[in-house]
């Protein structure tokens, strides 16, 4: 080790007068430094002392500016990790999940449809859909083109255009290509899948398409399925977009029960997209199954029936409901025009889907349930049995029928002109003069007289009154949905006179109450809660939720579990039994009496009771036809509406219908 001794010394540079004190200092050093210094001294003599070069600092501000920089840096680096690994990195994981890992499900068998003789509505056929994974399909446009220009040479029906902007658009992974191949294209798309270098993210899924055997007939009580849309597909869970769902009737409103669980079949991926295993991850379990109080022949024999009733007068529109009182049981449910459900499950174009849309006759309004009319004189058994439980009149008192009703205006103006609207008397008809009439008789010969003296009063008689009137009319059911277990069901409409006030801007007058009590003005009644109402007074009042599902059966319909829907009172008792006796017996003098319209009735193989109705329509001479009845009169076992819409003239409709469907009825069981 050396050891050297340095002196103070300055340093004279050539131009600069640059001082440099070195303090003399001791320390120990290494020969190769020692060596190293000399060269550097050497290098510095070679080049002369106006070379030499002198350290300068950076400026504050650059070295502020340089850490700036190098902060930003690093928060930038930090904030990319936060949004990965927190904000994003369960998305991301999914991602990364979804491509190592796809699950993709199994269809459950969809639960079938009986009627009340296990007769079974309702089959399933298997079907075959052609489908697109975009996570293994061609982001790049020219190779998603081509492999679905492949496609198209093999399924003639599919538009590369029209697909490539479905694709495109389609925000989830899945998307439908084509429902329902036919065989030939299933076997040779097939072939060219399982090449998955040629058809990469296409497959084929195997679904489940509905046969209705009585495809038209029951089309709005059965409804349809059909691929679940976008909407559904929010709001519905552990559902795929190539799914089917119910889109009407009991189809959508069992949805759940008949659908069953879908299973899971699971794939892993390596890094390179290639499959290393398969496996079902869980089984699917199968729907359960309906089981009806529906009565398939009577639904047809109404349908028949009522079709060549209508071929014969002209009319286009009707609807019938056949309801067992005991329960609320619907034994039928007709409502024309109709449509084929078989359509939609099978393929249905858009021609024809606008076609029956645009349709004036509306063909998907299942009229039953969703058509909304004057009732006319269907509603009178109603009204007596409100007049009688408010003790307004006793069933034997008489009141005089002139055949009309004369009721002074308040608001005429002598002054003025008289005209439509400044009449110094209002004027009621009757369709024909009745004499002295009590209760069962005004029933029986449909008084409207008697029927405007007991809603509305006249003279010295206080009626019911408009609040009254419609207080029994919902204790009926009338106003609100019955609670079918149907969709699309309307609830109706009771006018009164707050509503009048603030949507027709008019004043309710003793008019308005007269029109009410005969089931004309702006009433809106469905067939289904008329035939409910006349079953409370059917059974001596109880008014029953009506059903069209009497069973949830197991998959086996013969052997296996089942649940029963048990019947479901809305109320009872809101009528004394002894009241609805005396109405019960104005109904039956209605067949019973010869000169009046239900007399054809009377031939029946059981006695039967019935109210009729015509109701004005806004085309002049032009009706509503009704009719309702119960029967067996004593021990009722059915009750009977039907409609006959826009029917020109009052001559009898549906009378002729209603004997010729109860007589089948009855005479096909050996009891009678």
């Amino acid at each position: 080790m050396l050891e050297f001794r340095f002196k103070k010394f300055r340093l004279h540079s050539k131009g600069l007068g640059v001082k440099r004190k070195i303090k003399t200092f001791k320390e120990e050093i290494e020969p190769q430094e020692i060596f190293l210094d000399s060269l550097a001294q050497e290098k510095e003599r070679e080049m002369g002392t106006s070379e030499k070069k002198i350290e300068v600092p950076f400026h504050p501000k650059i070295i502020l500016i340089i850490y700036a920089i190098f902060l930003l840096t690093i928060s930038i680096f930090w904030g990319r990790i936060f949004q990965l690994q927190i904000i994003k990195g369960e998305e991301l994981a999914l991602r990364s999940s979804e491509n190592r890992l796809r699950i993709y499900p199994l269809r459950p068998e969809r639960g079938v449809i009986y009627d009340s003789n296990l007769e079974q509505l309702v089959w399933n056929k298997p079907s075959f859909d052609l489908v697109l994974d975009k996570r293994d399909f061609p982001e790049e446009e020219k190779e998603a083109k081509k492999i679905l220009k492949k496609i198209s040479e093999i399924v003639e029906e599919i538009v590369v255009e029209d697909l490539l902007k479905e694709i495109e658009k389609s925000r989830l992974p899945i998307v439908p290509l084509y429902e329902n191949l036919e065989h030939s294209d299933l076997v040779a798309l097939e072939v060219k899948i399982k090449n998955r270098n040629e058809f990469p993210g296409v497959k084929i899924e195997e679904n489940t398409l509905r046969n209705y055997i009585e495809g038209v007939n029951l089309s709005h009580l059965i409804g349809y399925t059909g691929r679940i849309n976008a909407d559904e597909f929010r709001i519905f869970n552990n559902y795929s977009l190539t799914d089917y769902i119910g889109k009407t009737g009991l189809e959508k409103s069992y949805e759940e029960i008949l659908r069953g669980k879908p299973g899971e079949f699971q794939i892993e991926k390596d890094a390179r997209g290639r499959i290393i295993k398969e496996f079902v991850k869980s089984q699917p379990e199968s729907g359960k199954s309906l089981l009806l109080w529906l009565d398939s022949e009577l639904q047809k024999k109404i349908e028949q029936e009522l079709n060549n009733k209508l071929k014969n007068i002209g009319a286009q529109k009707a609807a019938a409901i056949a309801i067992n009182p005991q329960n609320g049981g619907i034994l039928a449910m007709v409502s024309i025009p109709n449509f084929n459900n078989n359509l939609f499950s099978h393929g249905i174009s858009h021609e024809q889907l606008k076609a029956m849309q645009d349709d004036e006759l509306k063909p998907f309004l299942n009229r039953a349930v969703s058509g909304q009319y004057l009732t006319g004189s269907i509603i009178k058994p109603l009204i007596a049995s409100a007049a009688l439980q408010e003790k307004i009149i006793e069933p034997e008192k008489n009141i005089l029928c002139t055949g009309e009703i004369v009721i002074e205006n308040p608001w005429f103006n002598p002054e003025e002109p008289e005209s439509d609207v400044n009449q110094k008397e209002w004027v009621y008809h009757d369709w024909r003069t009745h004499g002295l009439t009590d209760l069962r008789k005004a029933i029986a010969q449909s008084c409207n007289i008697y029927f405007y003296t007991i809603g509305g009063g006249y003279k010295d008689f206080k009626g019911l009154g408009e609040k009254k009137i419609k207080e029994y009319l919902e204790l009926f059911g009338w106003g609100s949905k019955t609670g079918v277990d149907i969709p699309n069901e309307q609830s109706g409409f009771i006018p009164d006179p707050q509503w009048e006030k603030e949507v027709i801007n008019d004043d309710w007058t003793i008019g308005d109450t007269y029109h009410l009590s005969i089931g004309q003005g702006y009433l809106k009644i469905t067939p289904l809660q008329v035939a409910s109402a006349f079953s409370a007074i059917a059974n001596k009042g109880t008014l029953y939720e009506p059903r069209l599902v009497q069973k949830i059966l197991d998959s086996s319909a013969i052997s296996g579990q089942t649940w029963d829907i048990e019947p479901k009172i809305i109320r009872e008792d809101f009528i004394e039994p002894e009241y609805l006796q005396i109405v019960r017996e104005g109904m039956r003098q209605a067949i019973t009496t010869p000169d009046m319209p239900s007399y054809i009735l009377n031939s029946l193989p059981v006695s039967a009771a019935a109210k009729t109705g015509t109701a004005q329509t806004s085309e002049e001479d032009c009706y509503h036809h009704w009719v309702t009845i119960f029967a067996p009169y004593d021990e009722p076992e059915i009750v009977l509406t039907i409609i006959v819409e826009d029917v020109k003239g009052l001559g009898g409709v549906v009378l002729p219908v209603a004997k010729e469907l109860l007589k089948w009825y009855f005479e096909r069981s050996s009891e009678y």
